[in-house]
């Protein structure tokens, strides 16, 4: 998956974003990461060579948008009816993106939307129960063709079986995953246990997508190098 961020920046909203790896590297870059700026790839996926050929994933492909920001951030309202223009353009690229912001999904929305573009799939991302209590009830009540939960970082044991029994069918996966970072808050394995059984109860797709730096499993707590994390989730089930 090819990433395209035509903005930069965020607000930290729930227990989630604490250790948000955006802000760690700005903070050695010395940026704020607080303001939120359009990037030099804004229109990126509508630049064209001198042939008239689309310069940017021509032969069409998927992108994740908005990776080091939240697409519907209020601070973009301006700006999200140009990049969904851009999507609507680019109908051969699959557009993929994660939020938290589920609440300010119609802000700037397009006429057009309807039951949602073909080529747009949304994921919700909740980190614990709570976040799961306030968010997926807004979510999955939305026009979006292509629906995903994502509990990552996962803070603790999330309970998703009221969800998956009433929108299972909408559901097109749920991936969970530990923290990374300095300050890397513990994944226990037997949350992601649950949260497989439960999605196998259901017959939605599941994936265990990174272990964190830290994961207690079967009584030991593991440190996990960076590089070595979507490795081991892989692994994680097999072992």
């Amino acid at each position: 998956m090819t990433i395209w961020n035509p903005w930069h920046g965020c607000t930290k909203i729930s227990p989630g974003c604490a250790h948000c790896y955006m802000y760690r590297i700005d903070a050695r870059h010395g940026i704020d990461s607080t303001i939120v700026a359009k990037t030099g790839q804004f229109d990126l996926p509508v630049r064209r060579k001198k042939n008239g050929e689309y310069a940017w994933l021509p032969n069409g492909g998927s992108a994740g948008v908005c990776f080091s920001s939240d697409f519907f951030h209020p601070d973009a309202d301006a700006w999200r009816p140009l990049v969904w223009a851009m999507i609507r353009e680019r109908r051969d690229i699959d557009f993929f993106f994660i939020t938290k912001r589920p609440d300010r999904f119609y802000v700037g929305l397009p006429d057009d939307w309807g039951m949602g573009y073909p080529n747009v799939r949304i994921a919700c991302t909740c980190e614990n129960q709570a976040m799961a209590d306030q968010r997926l009830p807004l979510f999955l009540e939305l026009p979006i063709r292509g629906k995903s939960v994502i509990c990552e970082p996962m803070l603790g044991p999330i309970n998703l079986r009221n969800y998956l029994a009433k929108y299972g069918e909408e559901i097109g996966s749920v991936g969970c995953g530990g923290e990374s970072g300095p300050k890397t808050r513990v994944l226990d394995f037997d949350w992601v246990r649950d949260l497989r059984a439960q999605c196998e109860a259901y017959g939605v797709p599941f994936s265990f997508h990174q272990t964190g730096a830290r994961l207690f499993k079967d009584g030991r707590l593991y440190y996990v190098p960076r590089r070595m994390q979507h490795a081991q989730a892989k692994k994680a089930f097999t072992e």
